[in-house]
């Protein structure tokens, strides 16, 4: 005889609710400023935005759009981007799985130290480091490159943490077999510790693509023209064309255009995107 599922009470039941309203409240508040920057993108360069002027002006027109894409050379811009989100993924890749392999693999003397001192990386603020990596660029003779937008993000201290975490629970008895089995230490690697990896990679790759992405200061401070800007830097044209400050349907026609790629991007591998953060164990 099949039993019963006892009813949820009261309390269980509001809670369910309250957590579904402020979930609600939560996304259109996330949504408002997304919503904004559509409307004002679509209305007509002579209508002026007044206060509390939010909604849709007619004739909607996508005039903005097209003054965009010939005030700014965005084709270079994406072209940018691209390159340095490549070029750091490569290196991160290589770099975090490299150090989170030795770090769970291998015992050696001041291992915990050197673990807290990558870790320490978390706890400095990227503006902290600005004078000190400019410096190093500018030593390095790279200044106004895509390679100097990049350096500074070769390693990774969430990377190597995330990485570390998993191989660590990786069962020591396969480890112990494939070393009894003559594996060098990359085909062990390579075997045993990537394998159950590719969904934490995943995760990681994502999230980093989409912080560079979006990563605005860094390159404002190590470019001074179009050929290494990234997109989010092209932006600050746009800031400058209008005599008594931003012109804000042109504004937010520009940031649409910037955006529109990474928000595709995640329409098509949502599921894959969250999937791969819930086997990683990101919270």
């Amino acid at each position: 005889m099949p039993s019963k599922v006892a009813p949820r009470s009261f309390g269980a039941r509001l809670g369910s609710v309250l957590l579904t309203i402020f979930t609600f409240v939560l996304v259109i508040l996330w949504a408002v400023p997304m919503a904004w920057a559509v409307v004002a993108s679509l209305r007509p360069p002579t209508d002026p935005l007044g206060r509390g002027d939010v909604w849709f002006a007619f004739p909607l027109t996508l005039e903005n759009y097209a003054r965009a894409l010939t005030l700014a050379p965005f084709g270079q811009y994406y072209v940018n981007t691209v390159v340095v989100i490549l070029m750091i993924l490569t290196v991160q890749m290589v770099t975090v799985t490299l150090a989170a392999f030795a770090f769970a693999h291998y015992d050696f003397r001041g291992k915990r130290v050197l673990f807290y001192l990558v870790l320490l990386q978390l706890m400095i603020p990227t503006t902290a480091l600005l004078a000190p990596n400019f410096s190093t660029i500018r030593f390095l003779g790279l200044f106004d490159t895509r390679l100097a937008i990049a350096i500074p993000y070769f390693g990774s201290a969430f990377g190597t943490f995330l990485l570390r975490q998993l191989f660590l629970e990786i069962p020591r008895d396969l480890v112990d077999a494939g070393v009894m089995d003559g594996c060098r230490w990359w085909q062990l690697l390579r075997h045993i510790y990537l394998p159950p990896a590719v969904p934490t990679l995943i995760a990681f790759g994502l999230s980093s693509t989409a912080w560079h992405w979006n990563e605005f200061l860094w390159p404002l401070v190590i470019t001074n023209s179009d050929k290494a800007r990234p997109l989010t830097a092209g932006l600050v044209r746009f800031t400058q064309l209008g005599e008594i400050g931003a012109q804000w349907a042109l504004l937010s026609a520009a940031t649409l255009i910037v955006i529109l790629p990474l928000f595709v991007v995640f329409l098509f591998f949502q599921k894959r995107f969250i999937q791969s953060f819930v086997y990683s164990g990101i919270k």
